[in-house]
């Protein structure tokens, strides 16, 4: 398993955590996911998933909550 780390701008609630193992932890090839502390860390398969395409899905969906990625 490969880990996808994603620094984010804001503190996670617990509702938007799990809103987030529902959007990306559904995706075929994703092991975990573990958000704490303002980043959030993505375990996968990159053989079952490109890590080109975690990363578009993740950074989408966590946008779409609302929060910010720092590069």
């Amino acid at each position: 398993m490969k880990v996808a780390l994603f620094k984010v701008s804001n503190e996670r609630c617990g509702a938007c955590s799990s809103a987030l193992r529902r959007f990306i932890g559904g995706m075929e090839g994703v092991g975990s996911i573990d958000v704490e502390h303002g980043k959030i860390a993505v375990r996968f398969d990159e053989t079952a998933i490109d890590e080109e395409k975690l990363t578009t899905i993740a950074k989408d969906s966590i946008e779409k909550l609302g929060y910010r990625i720092k590069e």
